[in-house]
Protein backbone atom coordinates (compact mmCIF):
# COMPACT_ATOMS: atom_id res chain seq x y z
CA UNK A 1 0.00 0.00 0.00
CA UNK A 2 1.39 3.34 -1.03
CA UNK A 3 1.55 6.04 1.54
CA UNK A 4 1.65 9.70 0.85
CA UNK A 5 2.83 12.32 3.34
CA UNK A 6 2.12 15.90 3.56
CA UNK A 7 4.92 18.44 3.26
CA UNK A 8 4.95 19.26 7.03
CA UNK A 9 5.26 15.54 7.82
CA UNK A 10 8.19 15.14 5.41
CA UNK A 11 9.98 18.05 7.00
CA UNK A 12 9.52 16.49 10.45
CA UNK A 13 10.89 13.12 9.33
CA UNK A 14 13.92 14.80 7.71
CA UNK A 15 14.69 16.67 10.93
CA UNK A 16 14.46 13.45 13.00
CA UNK A 17 16.80 11.62 10.60
CA UNK A 18 19.37 14.42 10.60
CA UNK A 19 19.32 14.62 14.41
CA UNK A 20 19.87 10.85 14.69
CA UNK A 21 22.85 10.98 12.35
CA UNK A 22 24.40 13.86 14.30
CA UNK A 23 24.00 11.93 17.57
CA UNK A 24 25.94 9.01 16.10
CA UNK A 25 28.77 11.19 14.72
CA UNK A 26 31.90 11.68 16.91
CA UNK A 27 31.79 14.81 19.05
CA UNK A 28 34.02 17.68 17.97
CA UNK A 29 36.83 18.37 20.45
CA UNK A 30 36.03 21.11 22.92
CA UNK A 31 37.99 24.28 22.33
CA UNK A 32 39.57 25.85 25.44
CA UNK A 33 40.23 29.50 25.97
CA UNK A 34 42.88 31.08 23.77
CA UNK A 35 45.79 31.89 26.13
CA UNK A 36 48.14 34.76 25.67
CA UNK A 37 51.77 33.75 24.98
CA UNK A 38 53.98 33.36 28.04
CA UNK A 39 56.13 36.47 28.45
CA UNK A 40 59.88 36.27 28.64
CA UNK A 41 61.41 35.96 32.12
CA UNK A 42 62.29 39.25 33.75
CA UNK A 43 65.41 40.36 35.57
CA UNK A 44 67.79 37.93 33.93
CA UNK A 45 71.37 38.60 35.02
CA UNK A 46 73.62 39.86 32.27
CA UNK A 47 77.40 40.30 32.14
CA UNK A 48 78.61 43.85 32.52
CA UNK A 49 79.69 46.05 29.64
CA UNK A 50 83.16 45.90 28.14
CA UNK A 51 84.92 49.26 27.93
CA UNK A 52 88.28 50.87 28.61
CA UNK A 53 88.06 50.14 32.36
CA UNK A 54 88.59 46.75 34.01
CA UNK A 55 85.51 44.58 33.71
CA UNK A 56 82.92 45.30 36.42
CA UNK A 57 81.56 41.94 37.67
CA UNK A 58 77.76 41.83 37.97
CA UNK A 59 75.88 40.14 40.85
CA UNK A 60 74.78 36.56 40.39
CA UNK A 61 71.83 37.05 42.76
CA UNK A 62 69.69 40.09 43.44
CA UNK A 63 71.06 42.36 46.14
CA UNK A 64 74.63 41.13 45.97
CA UNK A 65 77.38 43.68 46.64
CA UNK A 66 80.25 42.98 44.24
CA UNK A 67 83.81 44.16 44.94
CA UNK A 68 86.88 43.28 42.85
CA UNK A 69 89.64 41.62 44.84
CA UNK A 70 92.43 43.87 43.54
CA UNK A 71 92.83 47.52 42.55
CA UNK A 72 92.38 48.09 38.80
CA UNK A 73 96.08 48.79 38.27
CA UNK A 74 97.29 45.82 40.32
CA UNK A 75 100.29 43.98 38.84
CA UNK A 76 98.57 40.78 39.98
CA UNK A 77 95.97 41.20 37.24
CA UNK A 78 96.48 40.27 33.61
CA UNK A 79 96.18 43.77 32.18
CA UNK A 80 95.88 42.36 28.67
CA UNK A 81 92.62 40.60 29.53
CA UNK A 82 91.18 42.36 32.60
CA UNK A 83 88.68 44.24 30.40
CA UNK A 84 87.12 41.08 28.98
CA UNK A 85 83.59 40.28 30.09
CA UNK A 86 82.83 37.13 32.03
CA UNK A 87 80.80 34.45 30.28
CA UNK A 88 77.66 33.21 32.03
CA UNK A 89 76.51 29.67 31.28
CA UNK A 90 72.76 29.77 31.92
CA UNK A 91 70.51 26.92 32.99
CA UNK A 92 68.43 25.50 30.14
CA UNK A 93 65.55 24.70 32.50
CA UNK A 94 65.43 27.63 34.95
CA UNK A 95 65.25 31.15 33.47
CA UNK A 96 67.83 33.48 34.97
CA UNK A 97 69.79 30.82 36.83
CA UNK A 98 73.53 31.05 36.24
CA UNK A 99 74.93 27.53 36.33
CA UNK A 100 78.57 28.45 35.89
CA UNK A 101 80.96 31.24 34.90
CA UNK A 102 84.15 31.27 32.84
CA UNK A 103 86.54 33.93 31.52
CA UNK A 104 87.17 35.50 34.92
CA UNK A 105 90.02 38.00 34.70
CA UNK A 106 88.94 40.51 37.34
CA UNK A 107 88.26 38.21 40.33
CA UNK A 108 85.73 39.41 42.87
CA UNK A 109 83.53 38.69 45.85
CA UNK A 110 79.74 39.03 45.99
CA UNK A 111 78.44 39.71 49.50
CA UNK A 112 74.96 38.79 50.74
CA UNK A 113 74.16 39.94 54.27
CA UNK A 114 71.29 38.92 56.57
CA UNK A 115 68.75 40.85 58.61
CA UNK A 116 70.08 42.42 61.79
CA UNK A 117 67.62 40.57 64.02
CA UNK A 118 68.97 37.15 63.06
CA UNK A 119 72.54 38.07 62.17
CA UNK A 120 75.11 35.90 63.93
CA UNK A 121 78.00 37.88 62.46
CA UNK A 122 79.37 34.70 60.85
CA UNK A 123 80.32 34.80 57.17
CA UNK A 124 81.04 31.90 54.80
CA UNK A 125 83.12 32.53 51.68
CA UNK A 126 81.95 30.01 49.05
CA UNK A 127 84.51 28.64 46.60
CA UNK A 128 82.71 26.65 43.90
CA UNK A 129 84.13 23.67 42.05
CA UNK A 130 84.31 22.87 38.37
CA UNK A 131 87.67 21.23 37.86
CA UNK A 132 89.37 24.65 37.41
CA UNK A 133 87.70 24.62 34.00
CA UNK A 134 84.52 26.43 35.05
CA UNK A 135 83.09 27.90 38.24
CA UNK A 136 79.88 26.13 39.27
CA UNK A 137 78.35 29.07 41.09
CA UNK A 138 74.78 27.80 40.81
CA UNK A 139 74.73 24.64 42.91
CA UNK A 140 77.87 25.38 44.91
CA UNK A 141 77.43 29.07 45.73
CA UNK A 142 74.12 30.75 44.91
CA UNK A 143 71.98 27.97 46.40
CA UNK A 144 73.72 28.42 49.76
CA UNK A 145 72.74 32.08 50.13
CA UNK A 146 69.14 31.35 51.28
CA UNK A 147 70.26 28.21 53.13
CA UNK A 148 72.72 30.07 55.34
CA UNK A 149 70.42 33.10 55.59
CA UNK A 150 67.97 31.02 57.64
CA UNK A 151 70.72 30.45 60.22
CA UNK A 152 71.75 34.11 60.32
CA UNK A 153 74.95 33.47 58.42
CA UNK A 154 76.21 35.95 55.82
CA UNK A 155 77.48 34.54 52.53
CA UNK A 156 80.20 35.64 50.15
CA UNK A 157 80.46 34.18 46.63
CA UNK A 158 84.05 34.04 45.39
CA UNK A 159 84.74 34.36 41.68
CA UNK A 160 88.34 33.22 41.39
CA UNK A 161 90.50 32.86 38.30
CA UNK A 162 90.54 29.55 36.45
CA UNK A 163 93.22 27.33 35.00
CA UNK A 164 91.33 27.12 31.71
CA UNK A 165 91.83 30.87 31.31
CA UNK A 166 95.58 30.59 31.75
CA UNK A 167 95.95 30.96 35.52
CA UNK A 168 97.85 28.85 38.04
CA UNK A 169 95.83 27.26 40.82
CA UNK A 170 98.39 27.79 43.59
CA UNK A 171 99.73 31.23 42.69
CA UNK A 172 96.51 32.78 41.35
CA UNK A 173 93.36 30.97 42.54
CA UNK A 174 94.62 30.27 46.08
CA UNK A 175 95.80 33.87 46.26
CA UNK A 176 92.28 34.97 45.29
CA UNK A 177 90.82 32.96 48.17
CA UNK A 178 93.22 34.41 50.76
CA UNK A 179 92.71 37.91 49.38
CA UNK A 180 88.93 37.40 49.69
CA UNK A 181 89.28 36.58 53.39
CA UNK A 182 91.32 39.74 53.97
CA UNK A 183 88.87 41.87 52.00
CA UNK A 184 85.83 40.59 53.93
CA UNK A 185 87.64 41.16 57.23
CA UNK A 186 88.62 44.68 56.14
CA UNK A 187 84.94 45.55 55.53
CA UNK A 188 83.52 43.51 58.41
CA UNK A 189 82.21 46.50 60.36
CA UNK A 190 80.36 47.92 57.35
CA UNK A 191 78.68 44.58 56.66
CA UNK A 192 77.97 43.83 60.36
CA UNK A 193 80.22 40.79 60.19
CA UNK A 194 82.19 39.55 63.20
CA UNK A 195 85.87 39.67 62.11
CA UNK A 196 86.51 36.56 64.21
CA UNK A 197 83.82 34.46 62.48
CA UNK A 198 84.93 34.57 58.84
CA UNK A 199 85.63 31.26 57.12
CA UNK A 200 85.76 29.57 53.74
CA UNK A 201 83.94 26.57 52.28
CA UNK A 202 85.27 24.95 49.11
CA UNK A 203 83.74 22.29 46.89
CA UNK A 204 85.88 19.86 44.86
CA UNK A 205 88.27 22.17 42.97
CA UNK A 206 87.13 24.95 45.30
CA UNK A 207 88.37 22.88 48.23
CA UNK A 208 91.80 23.11 46.60
CA UNK A 209 91.53 26.79 47.58
CA UNK A 210 89.93 26.35 51.01
CA UNK A 211 92.43 23.76 52.28
CA UNK A 212 95.57 25.77 51.39
CA UNK A 213 93.94 28.91 52.82
CA UNK A 214 93.62 27.09 56.15
CA UNK A 215 97.31 26.11 56.12
CA UNK A 216 99.28 28.78 54.24
CA UNK A 217 97.75 32.01 55.61
CA UNK A 218 100.88 32.94 57.59
CA UNK A 219 103.12 32.86 54.53
CA UNK A 220 100.57 34.85 52.55
CA UNK A 221 100.37 37.57 55.19
CA UNK A 222 104.15 37.88 55.37
CA UNK A 223 104.48 38.08 51.60
CA UNK A 224 101.69 40.64 51.25
CA UNK A 225 102.70 43.09 53.98
CA UNK A 226 104.18 45.93 51.89
CA UNK A 227 103.08 49.43 52.96
CA UNK A 228 101.65 49.94 49.48
CA UNK A 229 99.25 47.01 49.98
CA UNK A 230 95.90 48.50 51.14
CA UNK A 231 95.14 45.29 53.06
CA UNK A 232 98.56 44.96 54.72
CA UNK A 233 98.24 43.95 58.36
CA UNK A 234 94.79 42.37 57.91
CA UNK A 235 94.90 38.64 58.60
CA UNK A 236 93.96 36.18 55.86
CA UNK A 237 93.50 33.36 58.38
CA UNK A 238 90.06 31.77 58.05
CA UNK A 239 88.29 31.14 61.36
CA UNK A 240 86.92 27.85 60.00
CA UNK A 241 87.16 25.80 56.82
CA UNK A 242 84.64 23.60 55.03
CA UNK A 243 86.34 21.05 52.78
CA UNK A 244 83.62 19.43 50.70
CA UNK A 245 84.42 16.42 48.45
CA UNK A 246 87.89 17.95 47.93
CA UNK A 247 90.43 17.86 45.17
CA UNK A 248 94.09 17.37 46.20
CA UNK A 249 94.89 19.12 49.49
CA UNK A 250 98.35 20.35 50.56
CA UNK A 251 98.93 16.86 52.02
CA UNK A 252 98.28 14.91 48.82
CA UNK A 253 100.91 12.64 47.28
CA UNK A 254 102.92 12.37 50.49
CA UNK A 255 103.52 16.11 50.96
CA UNK A 256 104.20 17.28 54.53
CA UNK A 257 103.96 21.09 54.65
CA UNK A 258 104.25 22.80 58.05
CA UNK A 259 100.95 23.01 59.93
CA UNK A 260 100.49 26.23 61.92
CA UNK A 261 99.40 25.50 65.47
CA UNK A 262 96.54 27.97 65.04
CA UNK A 263 95.23 26.19 61.95
CA UNK A 264 91.45 26.73 62.01
CA UNK A 265 88.92 23.98 62.72
CA UNK A 266 87.69 22.15 59.65
CA UNK A 267 84.59 20.27 58.57
CA UNK A 268 85.35 17.64 55.92
CA UNK A 269 82.89 15.51 53.99
CA UNK A 270 82.87 13.23 50.96
CA UNK A 271 81.35 10.07 49.60
CA UNK A 272 83.46 7.00 50.39
CA UNK A 273 84.25 4.16 48.00
CA UNK A 274 81.95 5.65 45.34
CA UNK A 275 84.23 8.70 45.23
CA UNK A 276 87.41 6.97 46.35
CA UNK A 277 90.05 9.42 45.09
CA UNK A 278 88.38 12.46 46.64
CA UNK A 279 87.79 10.50 49.85
CA UNK A 280 91.51 9.73 50.02
CA UNK A 281 92.33 13.42 49.63
CA UNK A 282 89.79 14.24 52.37
CA UNK A 283 91.33 11.63 54.64
CA UNK A 284 94.86 12.93 54.03
CA UNK A 285 93.84 16.36 55.28
CA UNK A 286 92.01 14.93 58.28
CA UNK A 287 94.90 12.64 59.21
CA UNK A 288 97.41 15.49 59.09
CA UNK A 289 95.25 17.63 61.37
CA UNK A 290 94.58 14.75 63.73
CA UNK A 291 98.26 13.85 63.94
CA UNK A 292 99.13 17.37 65.06
CA UNK A 293 96.15 17.60 67.41
CA UNK A 294 94.44 20.56 65.73
CA UNK A 295 91.17 21.03 67.65
CA UNK A 296 87.68 20.54 66.30
CA UNK A 297 88.41 18.85 62.98
CA UNK A 298 85.43 16.68 61.98
CA UNK A 299 85.04 14.36 59.00
CA UNK A 300 82.09 12.49 57.50
CA UNK A 301 82.77 9.87 54.83
CA UNK A 302 79.54 8.35 53.51
CA UNK A 303 79.29 4.75 52.39
CA UNK A 304 76.93 5.54 49.52
CA UNK A 305 77.51 8.39 47.09
CA UNK A 306 79.32 9.67 44.02
CA UNK A 307 81.22 12.79 43.04
CA UNK A 308 79.08 15.55 41.46
CA UNK A 309 78.95 15.05 37.70
CA UNK A 310 79.60 11.30 37.84
CA UNK A 311 77.33 9.18 35.65
CA UNK A 312 74.66 7.10 37.40
CA UNK A 313 73.33 3.72 36.21
CA UNK A 314 70.18 5.33 34.73
CA UNK A 315 72.24 7.67 32.57
CA UNK A 316 71.72 10.77 34.69
CA UNK A 317 74.50 12.50 36.61
CA UNK A 318 75.06 12.95 40.31
CA UNK A 319 74.29 16.43 41.59
CA UNK A 320 76.30 18.30 44.21
CA UNK A 321 75.89 21.16 46.64
CA UNK A 322 72.66 21.06 48.63
CA UNK A 323 70.80 18.57 46.43
CA UNK A 324 68.98 15.70 48.13
CA UNK A 325 70.97 13.08 46.17
CA UNK A 326 67.84 10.93 45.91
CA UNK A 327 67.47 10.56 49.64
CA UNK A 328 70.79 8.95 50.57
CA UNK A 329 72.47 10.10 53.84
CA UNK A 330 75.14 11.97 51.87
CA UNK A 331 72.35 14.34 50.84
CA UNK A 332 72.15 15.65 54.43
CA UNK A 333 75.82 16.57 54.92
CA UNK A 334 74.85 20.24 55.23
CA UNK A 335 72.84 19.43 58.37
CA UNK A 336 75.94 17.84 59.90
CA UNK A 337 77.87 21.00 59.03
CA UNK A 338 75.30 23.13 60.88
CA UNK A 339 75.56 20.80 63.90
CA UNK A 340 79.33 21.26 63.91
CA UNK A 341 79.06 25.00 63.27
CA UNK A 342 76.62 25.48 66.14
CA UNK A 343 78.69 23.31 68.49
CA UNK A 344 81.72 25.56 67.93
CA UNK A 345 79.75 28.69 68.75
CA UNK A 346 79.53 30.29 65.31
CA UNK A 347 75.73 30.66 65.52
CA UNK A 348 75.86 32.77 68.67
CA UNK A 349 75.36 36.53 68.61
CA UNK A 350 78.14 38.66 67.09
CA UNK A 351 81.13 39.55 69.24
CA UNK A 352 80.63 36.54 71.53
CA UNK A 353 83.85 34.50 71.63
CA UNK A 354 83.35 31.14 69.97
CA UNK A 355 84.21 27.77 71.44
CA UNK A 356 86.47 27.34 68.41
CA UNK A 357 88.53 30.38 69.42
CA UNK A 358 88.66 29.25 73.05
CA UNK A 359 89.86 25.77 72.09
CA UNK A 360 92.58 27.15 69.83
CA UNK A 361 93.76 29.49 72.58
CA UNK A 362 93.93 26.56 74.99
CA UNK A 363 95.82 24.48 72.42
CA UNK A 364 98.34 27.27 71.85
CA UNK A 365 98.95 27.53 75.60
CA UNK A 366 100.25 23.97 75.64
CA UNK A 367 103.75 22.97 74.50
CA UNK A 368 103.96 21.48 71.01
CA UNK A 369 103.33 17.75 70.88
CA UNK A 370 106.61 15.81 70.93
CA UNK A 371 110.12 17.17 71.35
CA UNK A 372 111.28 16.37 67.82
CA UNK A 373 109.95 17.08 64.37
CA UNK A 374 110.00 14.89 61.33
CA UNK A 375 110.26 15.63 57.63
CA UNK A 376 109.82 19.03 56.06
CA UNK A 377 106.25 19.27 57.30
CA UNK A 378 107.09 19.85 60.91
CA UNK A 379 104.64 17.26 62.21
CA UNK A 380 105.17 16.01 65.71
CA UNK A 381 107.44 13.01 66.10
CA UNK A 382 105.68 9.87 67.17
Amino acid sequence: MNRTFSIPTLLLLTTISTTAQESLAPAAPARGPVLAPIPAALGLPQPGATNDAPYAPQPILQGGVVIPLYPPDSPLLNQDRVREAETYNMSKAVPGRISSIVNIHNPSIEVHTVEGGINTGAAVILAAGGGHNTLNVGGESADFVPFFYNYGVNTVILRNRLRRDGYNVQSDAVRDALQAIRLVRAHAKEWRIDPNKIGIMGFSAGAELAAPAAVFFEDFDKTNSAPTDPLAGISSRPDFAGIIYPGPTPFARGATPPIPRNTPPAFITCAGSGDRVHAIWANEYFTAMLRDGIPNVEMHLYGNGRHPGDALPDGSRMSGGLTDRRGIPFGTWQDRFIDWFRDLGFLQKPEVETKAAQDIAAFLSQPPRGAGRRGSGGRSAQ
